[in-house]
């Protein structure tokens, strides 16, 4: 509490749930060094994304909510002088569906995520887009390849490449990863090298 007491940023963060987290974290990034911290992992969790019904609005919504507490974080560490060293990640348990129930979506399978940082090599998609072709259930194996049925798409990356290439950026090396992530020998390349 010492350490944090009358800090602040430039950086403005929008007032809502995530923005908070995000500021928080910035506000412990700035204290850092008086607290002799070299090396930190914060986690921030935003729900409202279960979105079986009334997709369309929340869904816009949710994204404001991200995108704006997002470039705020972004915009701090830079601030800060530290957009190099911090990378910022999304992750979730699962994704939606491409089919529809109730104005909105199922559990799906596959996601998209987000990396941001300086060290992220950005602008670019990593794995492959699905196609969109209508699912045929009176012809599996001619109508869509990438989905399992319902709308259900198959990932064309594994959360194991994921998790193991900000593991290596982090500093875990090789051995480390491969105790952390045993099935990562299943995958074509260990490191999707989407941070430089």
């Amino acid at each position: 509490n010492a350490a944090m007491n009358g800090v602040r940023l430039t950086t403005r963060f929008p007032n809502t749930d995530l923005g908070n987290q995000l500021a928080a974290v910035a506000l412990m990034l700035k204290v850092r060094t008086s607290l002799g911290m070299s090396r930190q992992v914060f986690f921030v969790s935003v729900g409202g994304y279960d979105t079986h019904s009334a997709q369309l609005i929340d869904h816009a919504a949710n994204l404001r909510e991200f995108s704006q507490a997002l470039a705020a974080f972004h915009a701090a560490t830079v601030e800060l002088g530290i957009e190099n060293g911090v990378t910022t990640f999304t992750t979730s348990d699962f994704g939606r569906s491409l089919a529809v129930n109730n104005l909105g979506t199922d559990h799906g399978w596959g996601a998209h995520h987000f990396v941001v940082g300086g060290a992220v090599r950005g602008g670019r998609f990593y794995g492959t887009m699905p196609s969109l072709a209508a699912y045929d259930d009176s012809d599996p194996a001619g109508s869509n390849p990438d989905d399992t049925g319902y709308g259900q798409i198959i990932p064309t990356l594994a959360v194991d490449q994921y998790v193991a290439t900000l593991a290596a950026w982090f500093g875990v090396d090789a051995s480390g990863i491969a105790d952390i992530l045993p099935n990562l020998g299943r995958f074509s390349s260990a490191n999707l090298r989407f941070l430089g």
